[in-house]
């Protein structure tokens, strides 16, 4: 056990890979694992592009990181890059499953639950749920296999928790697009803690931690009819800004945090407490 309580913070000399680790909070997540030592190997679809991100961490903080391109709805991908990343990194003791997808169709994706197409609702959970599962898997019997402790952080959402107010949705858009929260969504985001909650308890005797982040709504493009009414629906009057959901991450990725597993950490600004 480390000796001081700031030094259990500190995550230099382990390893995390990071999925969806260029995404809205993604890229804040690897900096701020950066900034505390850690290597990170920085996992999204495109490999120039977390190449370049990589390179980016090197740089500025001085730690050792690799980009990985991978198709996460492909276990045979998935295997192909946690074995790369595990031999030009060394063994991976922290693994945020942050990846999520809204697929590359929104006008599909925001439809309405009655017009929702199968092949979409297959999409969505490929990613958000059977890639939390692959990457988990994987990276788990490693760490069971090397007798390395670990921490898995699992990124939910505030809708695997609550139903949708509709009233937050009038006349409110996204990125100059309608907005709403479709029901695949909810329901990939919910069977997270599921996943968590089972996990933690089966690889506990093993030393490998498994919670879930949970991030209420994060400001990102909306526009101001959406943030003025997710304003008066949250306590502290605001949405999330990027940074603010990391300090959760980097608690339950170190040893400061050694005694929590299977707990979700919600980080909504007490969205939810209403």
């Amino acid at each position: 056990m480390k000796s001081g309580y700031k030094e259990q913070f500190q995550l230099k000399g382990k390893t995390a890979l990071v999925t969806g680790a260029l995404g809205i909070l993604g890229r804040h997540f690897c900096q701020g694992l950066a900034e505390f030592g850690a290597d990170i190997a920085v996992v999204d679809l495109d490999q120039n592009t977390c190449s370049r991100f990589a390179r980016e961490l090197e740089m500025r903080y001085g730690i050792r990181s690799k980009g990985y391109g991978c198709d996460l709805s492909s276990p045979d991908r998935v295997e192909e890059m946690i074995q790369k990343a595990s031999t030009e990194l060394g063994p991976i003791q922290i693994l945020h499953n942050n990846a999520a997808t809204k697929t590359d169709n929104p006008d599909a994706f925001y439809t309405s639950f009655e017009k929702f197409s199968p092949t979409i609702w297959r999409q969505v959970m490929a990613v958000n749920l059977d890639a939390m599962f692959y990457v988990a898997q994987s990276i788990g019997k490693r760490m069971i296999h090397n007798q390395t402790p670990g921490s898995v952080i699992q990124t939910s959402s505030i809708y695997g928790m609550l139903g949708p107010d509709p009233s937050l949705y009038r006349s409110s858009r996204y990125m100059g697009r309608a907005i709403s929260t479709p029901t695949v969504y909810a329901a990939s985001k919910a069977a997270v803690w599921g996943l968590t909650r089972n996990l933690a308890t089966q690889w506990a005797r093993y030393g490998i931690r498994v919670n879930m982040l949970t991030p209420g709504g994060v400001e990102s493009g909306q526009n101001e009819s959406f943030k003025r009414q997710y304003a008066k629906r949250t306590p502290l009057g605001r949405m999330a800004q990027p940074e603010e959901i990391v300090g959760a991450l980097l608690f339950l990725a170190s040893d400061a945090s050694r005694y929590i597993t299977g707990q979700n950490i919600v980080v909504d600004g007490g969205f939810s407490a209403w």
